[in-house]
């Protein structure tokens, strides 16, 4: 991917210019929505890579922006917002965003988190350029790494977020092996106390299992990371 495209929607001129700015220097192409409404029209009209959604938009509340946004067209999403809950960044990850950012920031490690998660975004996209197999069968699933899709056994598409896919990636390349946390998000140093992890293998379950509080795809092994169990062929 070449000059990823980054929606940035948020209410606050200085700031949105601020992370225009902050982006435009290292390449990307941006585009600025003053309200959850206009990003959504915007991101409809051609899909971004990645949205940079403000949680306290005038018009709509940022969760929502970011529930529409999975609908209509899944991209990578950071979350950047004045609240500091746990809660809403839980929240958040559970709808399918891929990070969380606080405001005040530092514009350097605002560009280093879209940098991370476009990382991601990359690495389960790379099918499309023939490098890695497209295509996972696993337990009467399909997943097509390059559309960020889930194929259920009755036919239906579920959508991923980019981390989810990299995780899903992940666990699918290497069936009946356990993965730290570390291995699955594709980073070093997370901190213990960082549960972004867990909550997005939860995500995971919800989609895939029958019995999410049981599952027999992903497991849990206490202390080490998680196991995925099925057999898994690749096309």
């Amino acid at each position: 991917m070449t000059q990823a495209r980054i929606l940035i929607v948020e209410d606050e001129p200085d700031i949105a210019r601020l992370i225009a700015q902050s982006l435009d220097g290292y390449g990307f192409v941006t585009e600025l929505a003053p309200n959850g409404r206009r990003g959504l029209d915007q991101a409809k009209r051609q899909a971004p890579d990645l949205a940079i959604v403000d949680l306290g938009l005038p018009d709509m509340d940022g969760m929502e922006v970011i529930r529409q946004l999975q609908q209509q067209t899944p991209c990578a999403v950071l979350i950047l917002t004045g609240r500091n809950d746990v809660m809403d960044r839980v929240l958040g990850l559970e709808l399918g965003a891929d990070d969380y950012l606080a405001k005040p920031f530092e514009p350097r490690e605002l560009v280093a988190r879209v940098r991370s998660i476009l990382r991601r975004y990359l690495r389960t996209s790379a099918s499309e350029s023939g490098s890695t197999p497209g295509i996972a069968r696993f337990a009467d699933w399909q997943f097509d790494i390059g559309r960020h899709m889930l194929v259920a056994p009755d036919g239906h598409e579920v959508s991923v977020s980019a981390t989810e896919a990299s995780m899903l990636q992940a666990l699918l390349k290497n069936p009946n092996r356990i993965l730290s946390r570390e291995q699955l998000i594709g980073e070093r140093d997370i901190d213990p106390y960082d549960r972004s992890v867990d909550v997005r293998v939860s995500r995971l379950r919800r989609k895939l299992e029958d019995d999410p509080q049981n599952p027999r795809l992903i497991k849990t092994v206490y202390g080490a990371g998680y196991l995925f169990t099925a057999t898994v062929e690749w096309s």
